[in-house]
């Protein structure tokens, strides 16, 4: 009942409320895009929705157009220098996200969920096979995005997308909601360079110490 009618009942309300209060900060970052960088303001790419169908994702383009279209950020060499000081900026603060409040308007995602994979990214789909994490709307935050976002590893990612399955109600989701503003105004997770980077980061610094203190 609640996933059916109630939760689509507030992806309605919150996503059309989040458009209309947010439609001229967007259009300012719309015209500091184009100022930006050359390229189209809206980045669109095929992402994976509920029971593994596809869908088109809208985010304002975060990256300069020359950047490998359908490859993961993890799989990019040195990400972080492809962007400009704009560029990081909303990606950190998560702005490039809002487009997809109209994904949620048209039903194709919800407010909370397990985040769209790539269509490629068939390490996470599979793993998320495992707890029935594909068979929910993915969402624009979710319970993996506040236990850690970038730098969490694919099978870790994939058991918190399925607890948030085990778990799904009202409250669980206001707790991943909630719990994602104080992410986003600490700008806690973001690691350019992708899925499990801060861990690989920790083992290369504990590596360097190692080696000073031989």
């Amino acid at each position: 009942m609640y996933t059916r009618v109630f939760k689509r009942g507030l992806d309605v309300i919150l996503s059309a409320l989040g458009l209309a209060v947010c439609i001229v900060p967007m259009l300012i970052v719309a015209v500091i895009i184009k100022i930006d960088s050359p390229g189209p303001v809206l980045f669109k790419q095929k992402r994976v929705g509920i029971c593994k169908t596809h869908f088109t994702i809208l985010k304002f383009r975060s990256m300069p157009v020359h950047a490998p279209h359908d490859t993961p950020t993890h799989q990019l060499q040195n990400a972080e220098s492809m962007l400009s000081p704009w560029q990081r900026f909303i990606r950190k603060s998560s702005i490039d996200e809002l487009p997809q409040l109209w994904c949620i308007l048209i039903g194709k995602m919800s407010i909370v969920g397990p985040r769209p994979a790539l269509w490629n990214q068939y390490d996470l789909i599979e793993e998320r096979d495992k707890y029935g994490a594909n068979d929910v709307k993915p969402g624009l935050t979710g319970w993996a995005q506040i236990n850690g976002r970038d730098e969490l590893p694919i099978e870790v990612k994939a058991k918190f997308d399925g607890e948030y399955v085990q778990k799904m109600s009202f409250l669980f989701d206001c707790k991943c909601f909630f719990g994602t503003i104080g992410k986003v105004l600490r700008r806690d997770g973001v690691v350019e360079g992708g899925t499990g980077e801060m861990k690989k980061q920790e083992e290369v610094s504990k590596r360097e110490t190692q080696e000073v203190t031989k």
